[in-house]
């Protein structure tokens, strides 16, 4: 399960990542379990539980590939999506 740690007033709280969750982080890089948003295609077969959430909207062909988001950040900054985590419940 991927997560991420906030630290307010020394206490720590623990978040757990839902799948598809994007987020603007002041780093270059993606962590384990996030990819930058920069419009790279992925294989549905190795990303399926994603490919269920975005599907086919910000490209690919739907077969074999679809596409991230590509979303612009300010400098020194960027958005990152996490492609392995909770699946969001509709209940």
């Amino acid at each position: 399960m991927w997560a991420y740690e906030l630290f307010i007033n020394n206490e720590s709280y623990r978040m757990d990542a839902f799948i598809g969750e994007i987020i603007l982080v002041a780093f270059g890089y993606a962590p384990v379990g996030w990819a930058l948003c920069a419009g790279q295609l992925l294989s549905i077969n190795e990303y399926q539980a994603l490919f269920t959430l975005l599907g086919t909207r910000y490209g690919g062909d739907g077969i074999n590939n679809f596409r991230l988001p590509n979303i612009s950040a300010p400098t020194n900054m960027n958005y990152i999506i996490c492609i392995y985590g909770l699946y969001p419940s509709q209940s």
